[in-house]
């Protein structure tokens, strides 16, 4: 996985249903660590995500395992801290697939098949370091 913010763990939680969906959330902002992602990882262990910023759809090509995706609106802030709006969830997103076109997509989030748990479009999602 690219490597993760300086300043410790990023956590993902969907704030519409209190629930922490990634206690290591990977923010991938460069060209390089958007387009390599998670290719190569033979899973994404319970508790880890990647955040892919900006992005607006991704494939599975070349991965070897399943993954659940959020697709989110905007605002995208700062690089450790972030809020966006739930548009799609697409559970269970097999290798050699494409995810959807969603409209209105400004990041997506990878999370292990299963992770995104009662994520609904329309939910809130909020991203930030540890503690803060």
């Amino acid at each position: 996985m690219p490597v993760g913010p300086a300043s410790g763990r990023t956590v993902l939680e969907n704030t519409t249903r209190a629930v922490v969906l990634a206690q290591r959330l990977v923010v991938a902002r460069g060209f390089w660590a958007r387009g390599i992602g998670l290719l190569g990882r033979a899973s994404l262990d319970p508790g880890e995500g990647l955040l892919l910023a900006p992005c607006g759809n991704i494939h599975m090509l070349g991965m070897r395992f399943a993954i659940d995706a959020l697709f989110l609106d905007g605002p995208i802030r700062a690089e450790l801290r972030g809020q966006g709006r739930c548009l799609a969830v697409c559970r269970g997103l097999a290798p050699g697939r494409v995810g959807p076109l969603v409209r209105g997509t400004r990041c997506v989030v990878e999370l292990p098949a299963g992770a995104a748990g009662p994520t609904q479009p329309g939910d809130e999602v909020r991203w930030q370091p540890a503690g803060g």
